[in-house]
């Protein structure tokens, strides 16, 4: 589920609403719980790493410049174990930072976690939405400090890899798109090399590289904050953490929000969720040429869908005959391109790229598409990230070892579906040659002690589809799910619309959840922007001083 970030969208929306409820005062008071469900090594080593932690609290002090986290934001770490099941042993320091909630004490009701997704995703920028006081967490900002933390393996928690980051983000990279078996066996080869890189670069923290263990930390982290019970906000991935949290601590939760949610059946994780997202890109990209079809008189693409999408087939084809700029082939064009079908927000910022370029300014495509090879600090973080995605993903469960799956099943989705299918394919085809053991994953599910978690979902989300959010819906009993409908943007809760937003404030801060279900209309749409394109002269001058490609 490898998830990008976007800004907030403005606008209005309608709803079909149901009664307020409140979440049982049993649950909204501290409480102590119980520990990991179904006992055993793991769960007494979280309950001693969660002891020790509350007796230590956190250290917190100025972040460190580096870290690009300016006061009032405070950062500290929490030790947790490599290996729950061995809490005496080898231990790392999980990177977290606040920011204190602006309310008095009488409004103060904890701590707000946050994860924004991957695997791989830091959250340490969570806490800037109340020092850039963010309108829509004005309400939740009073009630709660809100707190971001690295996972394991992420950032500035013991950050692990997979290949040098400067080799990572060098292009242009192989069409994903093969043209014919020799190029499937070279894609095959390089999946392979990077799952032994794993291996070699990553060393004893690899094998312990799970979603299970993520909530675990996250256990641990509640109770370094002084926090009897969690209150937590999980976006994308962040779900998957979220529910299974749920199911190992159902009664450490206080308030739970899951948003954009990933389909946690043992079946579908994660090598049939993959495939369920190439055919959910391909819906939401139709959606956006749309869109872009509907804006012709500011974009010049085609005034059709059919025609916005011959032109990007003939975009591809350029950019794979001569890359742009020497950089941007076509696995450089999908990399930005994919921002649209994610976010609405994005549509208006990568169609305008694409008009520039038609209209004859390559530099706007290239900067927005290419690589910063210069930036090795962000290089360093997009090859960690990318390590930490497939490290989580071929830990959690058993994916396929056969090439002919993954082959067929490519294949056939291809044909249909041929936005994203064959990249998502390499992505993550070296769970199928992966050197650690993979796991049988969580069998998510509470129906006891687990106050009622809030869900909210797009009808039309691309990276985690509405499947997903329903099946959440029934395997956490007493939870209220929200719609966004005729929607398709990944991460509601931080868009603007007010159907979303009082609830999202009315389950934080008052402790209420509708009596039943909500549908809530769509977020308003993006505005157009318009491009001025370089012509003549300027134009020629412009793409020359590009370069030639590599």
């Amino acid at each position: 589920m490898n998830i990008r970030k976007a800004s907030i969208a403005a606008v209005g929306a309608t709803a079909l609403t149901a009664g307020l409820v409140a979440v049982p005062s049993a649950f909204a008071d501290a409480g102590s719980g119980h520990a990991e469900s179904g006992g055993g090594a793991e769960a007494r080593g979280v309950t001693a790493a969660a002891a020790r932690a509350a007796k230590e609290g956190v250290d917190w002090k100025d972040c460190p410049k580096d870290w690009g986290l300016e006061q009032p934001v405070q950062c500290g770490f929490v030790t947790v174990p490599v290996d729950y099941a061995d809490p005496g042993g080898q231990k790392i320091k999980i990177a977290v930072d606040r920011a204190k909630s602006t309310g008095g004490k009488k409004d103060r009701q904890g701590s707000l976690i946050y994860n924004p997704g991957g695997p791989g995703g830091s959250g340490l920028s969570f806490p800037t939405r109340i020092t850039r006081d963010n309108p829509l967490w004005t309400k939740t900002a009073r009630a709660y400090d809100f707190v971001g933390f690295d996972p394991r393996g992420v950032g500035h928690s013991s950050p692990i890899s997979c290949m040098d980051p400067q080799e990572f983000v060098k292009a242009p990279k192989a069409d994903p798109v093969p043209d014919d078996e020799a190029d499937k066996t070279a894609q095959r080869k390089l999946a392979k090399e990077y799952a032994d890189g794993c291996k070699e670069r990553s060393g004893g923290l690899l094998p312990h590289m799970t979603t299970p263990n993520t909530a675990r930390d996250l256990d641990v982290i509640r109770a370094a904050l002084g926090d009897k019970k969690l209150n937590y906000l999980g976006v994308s991935y962040g779900t998957y953490i979220g529910s299974v949290y749920s199911t190992l601590f159902p009664t450490h939760v206080r308030r739970m929000i899951v948003d954009s949610v990933v389909n946690p059946s043992r079946e579908q994780i994660w090598y049939k969720n993959n495939l369920d997202q190439d055919v959910a890109f391909q819906t939401r990209w139709e959606d956006w040429t749309k869109w872009v079809a509907e804006h012709d008189d500011t974009y010049g693409l085609g005034d059709s869908a059919a025609k916005v999408q011959k032109q990007w087939e003939k975009l591809r084809a350029e950019a794979k005959k001569k890359p742009f700029g020497g950089v941007v082939g076509p696995a450089e064009l999908l990399a930005f391109f994919q921002n649209a079908p994610y976010y609405d927000q994005m549509w208006a910022e990568v169609a305008k790229a694409w008009s520039s370029y038609v209209k004859g300014d390559e530099k706007a495509l290239v900067d927005a598409a290419g690589p910063d090879m210069s930036d090795k600090a962000g290089n360093k973080a997009s090859e960690n990230g990318n390590a930490v995605y497939t490290a989580v993903e071929c830990n959690d469960a058993k994916w396929p070892s056969a090439w002919d799956r993954w082959d067929r099943d490519s294949t056939r989705l291809h044909k249909k579906y041929p936005f994203l299918t064959w990249s998502n394919t390499w992505l993550n085809l070296p769970c199928g040659t992966w050197p650690e053991k993979q796991r049988e994953p969580v069998e998510v599910g509470a129906d006891k002690g687990l106050p009622p978690v809030l869900i909210a979902q797009s009808e039309r989300d691309a990276a985690t589809p509405y499947r997903g959010a329903l099946e959440v819906h029934k395997r956490l009993k007493g939870s209220r799910l929200i719609t966004e409908r005729d929607a398709g943007s990944h991460g509601i809760t931080n868009v603007r619309n007010p159907c979303i937003n009082k609830r999202i404030d009315a389950y934080l801060v008052d402790g209420t959840v509708d009596g039943k279900d909500v549908t809530c209309g769509p977020h308003a749409k993006p505005v157009p922007q318009i491009v001025s394109g370089l012509t003549g002269p300027e134009a020629k001058a412009n793409s020359a001083r590009l370069g030639a490609p590599r």
